[in-house]
Order: C-alpha cells, then sequence, then structure tokens
C-alpha cells in the first residue's frame, strides 16, 4: 500500500495537523476512489477528522448497538472486548435483558473457538442507550428502523457529533436517517456497505455463532457530511473492526450494491415460485439458505444482478457519479470471502461452496396439521429484503425508465406470497428523485 500523508494538508485544520503524532497510524489513513482513471485506481491518502477525532483524547469511546438481533448480539460481543469501548446494548426484548442481567454472550467462532462477553448497558431504554454515545450502530431490520430511530432522535447528544448509522446499510438508509434526524445537524449519518460476519443461530441473551468474515470493509455517509465528520466516524470505526475500513465516495454504492433484497427474494422465487420444484407443494425436510440453493435460483439471482447493475449505469449517467465499486454479484462475494469458497466456478457454486454461508437455515415453518414444511411469510426475508429492498430497487428502475423485467416479476410473486405490503421503503424514498437530470 502507499499512503499519500502530504495529502492531509489539503483538508486539515491547525488542531488535527497537531494532533496526528498522537494518533496510531492505523487510524490516520483513509481510502478514498481517485475516479480519474480509467482503472478507478485506489489512493490512499489521510483525512484531518481522523487526526480530530483522536486529539480529542477521549478516554472511552461510547458505542449504542439497537437491535439485539444476530447483528447485533454479535457485534455487541466483539465490541466489548475492545479495549477503551464501552457497549450499550437497546432491545425491545424482555428476555435479553433478563439474561444479559448478569449473564454474558458466548460467541461460536468459525474454527470451534469461543469466547464471552458482556456490554456494559442492556436496556430498553432508549435515552438510557444513547445519551453519552458517539456512535449509533442501528442492527435492527429496515422495517423496524424508522421506530428505531423515532425512539432515539430526541435522546442523542447534542454537544458533540454523534455519528448514527445501520449495518449494514442498505434499504436508503441515509434518505430514511436524514428524514428521521432533520433537527440534529450534529448527526452525522453512515452505513457498511455489508455486515463485518454473517451470525446465525442466535439464542437470544445467550449465544449467537459467527461466519465468515468480510477482509475489508466498506463505508458511505450522506452527501450532506463534511470531510472532518467523515474522518472521524473512520477513525471510530477503524477503532471497532480489525480489518481495513473503505470509505466510498457516494452513499448510492451502498443502496445499489447487490446482496439480500435480490439473494433472498431469487433463492425463494427458485424453491416455491411457479417453475419451482416444490411449488404448491410441501417442502420435506429442512434447507439451508444457500447449501440447498435451487439452479433455478441462481438463474434468476444472476438475472435481477444483471439489471440492478443497468440501473447502476443509469444512476451514473444521471448523477455523473463513479460507481465503480459496485460490481457483479459474484465478484463481490468472490472478493468479500476469498479462499472460503471453495468452488468459485458458477454463482450456484459459490452459493454451495461458500463456508462463510455453511448451516445459515431457510426461513421454515412447519405446516400445520400436516406434512413438510412451508417458507415463513412473517420471515424478514419479505419484510425486510422484499418490503424496503428490492422495493426500492423496483422504483428507482421504474422512474429512470431502466428495463427490469425480473426484479418487477420477481418482487411482485413474493409480495403476493407474503400477502401484500404492510409498509415499505417508499415511505421515505424521496418523491422527487432523482430530480432534474444533471
Amino acid at each position: 500500500m502507499i499512503f499519500i500523508r502530504g495529502e492531509l494538508r489539503r483538508f486539515a485544520s491547525a488542531e488535527a495537523m497537531a494532533g496526528l503524532g498522537r494518533i496510531p497510524l492505523n487510524y490516520q489513513w483513509l481510502w478514498l476512489r481517485d475516479g480519474r482513471s480509467s482503472a478507478r485506481s485506489i489512493k490512499f491518502i489521510a483525512l484531518a477528522g481522523a487526526a480530530a477525532a483522536q486529539a480529542r483524547a477521549m478516554t472511552q469511546l461510547h458505542v449504542a448497538i439497537c437491535g439485539a438481533g444476530r447483528t447485533g448480539h454479535l457485534n455487541a460481543a466483539l465490541f466489548a472486548r475492545r479495549p477503551g469501548v464501552h457497549v450499550s446494548l437497546l432491545t425491545r426484548n424482555e428476555e435479553v435483558v433478563a439474561r444479559l442481567r448478569g449473564g454474558e454472550i458466548t460467541v461460536q467462532l468459525p474454527n470451534g473457538e469461543a469466547f464471552s462477553a458482556r456490554p456494559d448497558l442492556v436496556t430498553m431504554d432508549a435515552a438510557a442507550a444513547v445519551a453519552q454515545a458517539d456512535v449509533v450502530v442501528v442492527t435492527a431490520p429496515a422495517h423496524v428502523r424508522p421506530a428505531v430511530l423515532e425512539a432515539i432522535a430526541e435522546h442523542l447528544p447534542r454537544d458533540k457529533p454523534v455519528h448514527v448509522g445501520a449495518i449494514p446499510g442498505f434499504c436508503g438508509f441515509d434518505w430514511l436517517a436524514a428524514e428521521a434526524l432533520r433537527g440534529r445537524p450534529n448527526a452525522v449519518i453512515w452505513g457498511l456497505k455489508d455486515v463485518p460476519h454473517t451470525a446465525f443461530a442466535l439464542d437470544p441473551g445467550k449465544s449467537i455463532r459467527m461466519g465468515g468474515a468480510k477482509q475489508e470493509l466498506s463505508v458511505g455517509t450522506h452527501r450532506r457530511e463534511s470531510h472532518e465528520r467523515r474522518g472521524e466516524l473512520l477513525s471510530y470505526l477503524q477503532a471497532l473492526f480489525d480489518v481495513p475500513v473503505a470509505l466510498l465516495d457516494d452513499y448510492m454504492e451502498i443502496t445499489l450494491t447487490p446482496g439480500n433484497p435480490i439473494m433472498h427474494s431469487s433463492v425463494i422465487y427458485g424453491l416455491i415460485g411457479p417453475y419451482a420444484q416444490w411449488h404448491g407443494r410441501s417442502i420435506p425436510d429442512p434447507l439451508c439458505w444457500w447449501r440447498d440453493c435451487p439452479q433455478l435460483g441462481a438463474y434468476f439471482l444472476e438475472r435481477m444482478d444483471e439489471e440492478c447493475l443497468a440501473l447502476c449505469r443509469a444512476v451514473e449517467s444521471r448523477f455523473g457519479l463513479d460507481l465503480g465499486s459496485v460490481k457483479p454479484l459474484r465478484q463481490e462475494i468472490v472478493e468479500a470471502y476469498g479462499d472460503q469458497i471453495a468452488d468459485a466456478g458458477t454463482m450456484l457454486s459459490i452459493l454451495r461452496t461458500n463456508r462463510a454461508y455453511d448451516d445459515i437455515p431457510a426461513p421454515l415453518v412447519p405446516i400445520a396439521g400436516g406434512e413438510g414444511y412451508a417458507i415463513d411469510r412473517e420471515s424478514r426475508a419479505f419484510h425486510e429484503d422484499v418490503a424496503y429492498g428490492l422495493a426500492l430497487l423496483v422504483e428507482m428502475a421504474r422512474r429512470l425508465n431502466v428495463r427490469a423485467p425480473h426484479l418487477e416479476e420477481i418482487f411482485a410473486w413474493n409480495v403476493s406470497y407474503m400477502g401484500g405490503l404492510r409498509g415499505s421503503s417508499l415511505a421515505y424514498f424521496p418523491p422527487d428523485w432523482p430530480g432534474e437530470p444533471q
């Protein structure tokens, strides 16, 4: 890696420069894409905010995690192990609060080892959870996030920047947070492109199993954020994660990155949709999402991914953006998981042989009064991924006149199967987007 330290002076204040020497090197460097080269070369520059954040000589980093699902449990335990980090966990689950009053979260690692850790505070009180927060991490599902932001907004600190983000940051979280926090100019809005680790086999308040880890992370911020605030955010995230964190040029790189909204909906369509093996029939045995992915599901996934890339190119053209970090899904998975994938030859083999995806169960429920299983209509695969993720992609394509027949067909079928939308990301998607051509 080549670090261009001299570039710091383009952005840094005198305070930031004075504090730079007191900052560990791994907090000083920020990855930015230089879109001026056709190869989208990466240059590494230092940004003032990283220095400014550490120059405040904080004795403790206060992190509030909002949501005690799989991702919330895992990150609460991982962050709680890091020195100088105070972790609060906000949950609606009384059982989690009771279990962690004197207990710990046990994390089963991919290598068979385990560790246990406990957040400093586990509470159902939003004010107590976020009152001192430097970083707020919303891990609740997308369909729950509007209520989470409404609950915490009035209790966020007002005397310092507070970095409010989502893991993962998809489903238009930047638009949602900007609306929910419109009266809080000190709120720095961000999102991660993906989860740092897969997580499954949750026993609430007791244990969680960690799957494969990403080799690097990418973070995007709302367009309103300054260089200094972006740098502060990066310093905090690098203090929380062991792998490099790359700062994206535009949040749209997160919104348009292929992920669960097309992955889960296509696999379900391939399992029980109108052309599928189990259409109109019960599934005889439990299935895993990816190890048992049908060939038809992988086929539809690649067709949806192609349409998402076409949407990406249309957004690039309309807004003059470089969205080169948004890659074909096959490439995204291979780059993220590397040698954890035994066979990278096809989309189907990638999904079936990725060790990071091992043993993640598909959302099945026993058929009442009968034999076998059905896909659970209450699964977040529908109420999050379809209603808040896929709905947004379909509407963006419609407004930009991008042809997306597979996105539209699979969205409509999933909505019908789940019994209609109870809510969707269209409630906060800006009605005037994309605005006038640039």
